[in-house]
């Protein structure tokens, strides 16, 4: 029994990873369940978590969070309503991570899941990269892109996970030391990467 975290670099395939890692072993895959468990804590939706992330770290976010902050939101509706912000974002997204990390047989994508696990017990964390091309070659394949559009998709991504984790001081994701395995996807399939974490997981569980 374990908790598995996947880092991975934008478009190397760590959901599609995640989802057929998660059916080999009998996990659940929970990466929807953090963002809704967030919003939930902070009553916010489910779009508001999302937007979060897709400016964190950025000016634009920083001036949105200056001039709409909760009092103001309060006195413009008259109503109470949830508030979320970059800090209270990476605050409640830690608690939301480490409660689902007490349950047994879960997969975690991304988010930080592996700095807030680190050393964490029965956890097992793996980070996934590719180079450029093939990332680009990845995104356009499985969402029926133009090359153009896929290589934009994945400059933008690769800002936004920048961006992301910008609000997790002195953290750098794709430090290997972080990781029990690291695999380079342009040198080995989804398929051969599975089987390795497969192995790896069994081994670990005494199979």
């Amino acid at each position: 029994m374990a908790v598995i975290t996947i880092a991975r670099q934008f478009g190397a395939g760590g959901r599609t990873l995640g989802l057929r890692l998660a059916n080999a072993l009998g996990y659940r895959f929970l990466d929807d369940v953090v963002i809704h468990e967030l919003a939930r804590r902070v009553n916010v939706t489910h779009e508001a978590v999302q937007d979060i992330e897709n400016i964190a770290g950025g000016f634009f976010s920083k001036a949105v969070t200056a001039m709409l902050s909760k009092s103001y939101m309060d006195r413009m509706t008259g109503e109470e309503f949830g508030y979320i912000d970059e800090t209270i974002y990476a605050k409640t997204l830690k608690e939301v991570i480490l409660d689902l990390a007490k349950n047994d047989n879960i997969i975690l994508l991304g988010r930080g899941s592996p700095l807030f696990l680190e050393g964490h017990p029965k956890t097992l964390h793996f980070l996934l990269v590719a180079e450029k091309k093939d990332r680009v070659a990845f995104i356009r394949e499985h969402y029926n892109l133009t090359a153009a559009e896929a290589e934009k998709d994945v400059e933008i991504g690769d800002k936004k996970r920048r961006n992301l984790y910008s609000l997790f001081k002195n953290y750098n994701y794709k430090d290997p030391l972080h990781y029990h395995m690291v695999f380079n996807a342009s040198l080995m399939t989804l398929d051969e990467i599975l089987q390795e974490i497969v192995t790896f997981v069994q081994r670990s569980r005494g199979e």
